[in-house]
């Protein structure tokens, strides 16, 4: 674990902008590319992903480690810890 209980990641993927489906279009790529048992930080801005990431992970059996809603001035930003089957 790294700071404030953060997990350790080895890959991370910025959707912040993008709106539905492109978040979970690019996580399921992401995904492919990664080794199982590895960690994947995701960022998004679309509050649908609070919903969607959950799903894609329960769907294809990955672990969902935290999920976080970050208020911002700017707007929010949805933080995910996702590892690999």
């Amino acid at each position: 674990m790294t700071d404030n209980n953060t997990p350790e990641f080895q890959h991370s993927l910025d959707a912040k902008g993008l709106m539905c489906p492109e978040p979970v279009m690019m996580l399921h790529k992401k995904v492919r590319e990664m080794a199982s048992g590895e960690v994947l930080k995701v960022e998004a801005t679309d509050p649908s992903t609070a919903r969607d990431i959950p799903q894609f992970c329960n769907m294809l059996d990955h672990t969902l480690l935290s999920q976080n809603e970050l208020k911002q001035d700017a707007g929010d930003i949805y933080v995910y810890f996702i590892r690999r089957r």
